[in-house]
């Protein structure tokens, strides 16, 4: 029993060693401004502003004032999407430690929770199978993949959500084989509601996690049977999760100018189920970016090849339902996961699985086809070309395109107020403003109308004809070949 244990933390201290260097050590520190820095610099500048100004809890404010995410004008900057529990922890942490850095202190933090994920998907594989190396594969893809590593280590809420959601999983699976061993009361009721606690934080963070409760749902009518449909325990435990949810929903519904339009995720442009749709999402995404184009071969095996020898086990359906849950939440949120890729951030756990389940029946191909060192050689020479193209196509999320914004940024925050509003033109995408420390507008135009609103500079990285038109009207306190500061007054 010992030696077992044993072998199980060896595993997971691999993981996490493994899964900590890969995310820690390499442009950690770098600005925020890389790949996908508008959503992250939104979710970034909640935390700051709980920082610079105490907003209650209930209040989370962000940076842009703009008309762009609703459609109304937010001159108060609320920013009412996910639940900040997030954004306010870490805020209180950087207020008890002033030298820690709101980037890096946001990044680390997510680093956490995927070590989280990457513990929990262990854990889970191995609950469903029984096998410690499927259990270590599944883990060892999800800690490595480098489209995995890369959004894992973003200020996003998404590595928040992940860990949950797999948390919610595993305690399920607990909570349940509890139920039906009847343990004693004090442990079925600590393990519903860590359940309930995790599915919860899941969905305030993202309602779509609501797409994982078919899994749920199989392991405890797999482990329960009928009994399920009359298991008080578990239905409460199913209301009382999304009670929350419902809660924090219908207290938003309060600053209409604080949430963002969402209703164009589902599809907003028609694209479900057409040829782009299947092209962008099965050819580019998983084929192209997640998995380097030779990472399909494993995934198609494990969706093939079955794990129990002689009839479905837990392990092989929850692997399928789990599977075809999230092809439901692609179909469904069919636009939002075409517009932005690191919405399929929520399916890397089974393809985890399934790829770490394909390369698991290797052996059983070896078995019954013969010539394993063909066989083997052929699955060695593959694993490395995924790892190389995939790590070729996400290798450039890590760059900033526009270091001018953050120097620009840099100047506007040492030179003007620390209360002054912004304007700093980017097409819409506040990676910019984020820079400057300021809240404001991210994209330029009705100058004066924005004046009237609070607007007191201007900054620009390209000098094009509305700033040369300001520069002659406003003085100039700052003007680089990088970049140039109007003061709007």
């Amino acid at each position: 029993m010992l030696k077992n244990k044993l072998s199980h933390w060896l595993l997971l201290g691999f993981l996490i060693v493994v899964a900590f260097s890969c995310r820690f050590f390499y442009k950690l520190d770098t600005p925020l401004a890389d790949w996908h820095s508008w959503r992250q610099a939104d979710t970034v500048s909640v935390t700051r502003e709980y920082i610079k100004h105490g907003y209650s809890f209930w209040l989370p404010h962000f940076q842009d004032l703009s008309n762009i995410p609703s459609g109304l004008d937010n001159l108060e900057g609320y920013r009412m999407v996910e639940f900040p529990v997030l954004n306010y922890g870490i805020a209180q942490l950087i207020l008890h430690v002033p030298s820690l850095d709101l980037v890096v202190t946001s990044r680390v933090v997510s680093i956490v929770f995927s070590l989280i994920s990457v513990l929990a998907l262990y854990w889970i594989v191995f609950g469903l199978s029984q096998k410690k190396m499927l259990a270590f594969l599944s883990s060892f893809v999800l800690a490595v993949l480098p489209y995995s590593v890369y959004y894992s280590r973003t200020t996003l809420p998404e590595p928040a959500m992940l860990a949950f959601q797999l948390l919610s999983v595993l305690f399920c699976l607990w909570w349940v084989r509890a139920i039906k061993q009847k343990s004693g009361l004090l442990p079925r009721l600590l393990l519903g509601l860590l359940t309930i606690f995790s599915f919860a934080m899941a969905l305030l963070l993202k309602p779509f996690v609501v797409f994982i409760a078919p899994v749920m749902a199989t392991i405890a009518f797999w482990e329960l049977g009928f009994a399920t449909f009359t298991s008080f325990d578990l239905w409460i435990g199913a209301a009382v999760s999304v009670v929350p949810l419902l809660l924090w929903r219908n207290w938003i519904a309060h600053f209409p100018a604080g949430i963002p339009a969402n209703t164009w995720l589902f599809n907003g442009n028609g694209i479900r189920l057409r040829p782009a749709w299947w092209r962008w999402l099965f050819a580019d995404r998983f084929g192209r970016l997640i998995l380097g184009y030779w990472g399909l071969i494993f995934l198609f095996l494990g969706l093939t090849v079955q794990e129990g020898k002689k009839r479905f086990s837990l392990f092989d359906l929850c692997s399928l339902v789990y599977f075809f849950s999230m092809m439901a939440y692609l179909i469904v949120v069919a636009t939002g996961n075409v517009q932005h890729d690191y919405y399929q951030i929520m399916l890397t756990p089974i393809i985890a699985i399934l790829v770490a389940r394909g390369v698991w029946s290797l052996q059983l191909l070896a078995k019954h086809f013969g010539h394993p060192f063909i066989i083997y050689g052929t699955a060695i020479v593959a694993i490395a070309l995924t790892s190389y193209f995939s790590w070729y196509e996400v290798s450039g999320y890590y760059n900033i395109n526009n270091p001018a914004i953050v120097e620009a940024g840099k100047a506007v925050d040492q030179l003007t107020p620390p209360d002054a509003k912004v304007i700093a033109p980017y097409g819409g995408d506040t990676a910019f403003l984020f820079q400057t420390n300021r809240t404001g507008w991210p994209v330029g135009g009705l100058i004066d109308e924005k004046i009237k609103m609070g607007a007191q500079y201007y900054v620009t990285t390209t000098e094009d004809d509305e700033a040369k038109k300001l520069e002659q009207k406003y003085p100039v306190i700052a003007k680089t070949s990088q970049y140039v500061i109007v003061q709007l007054k």
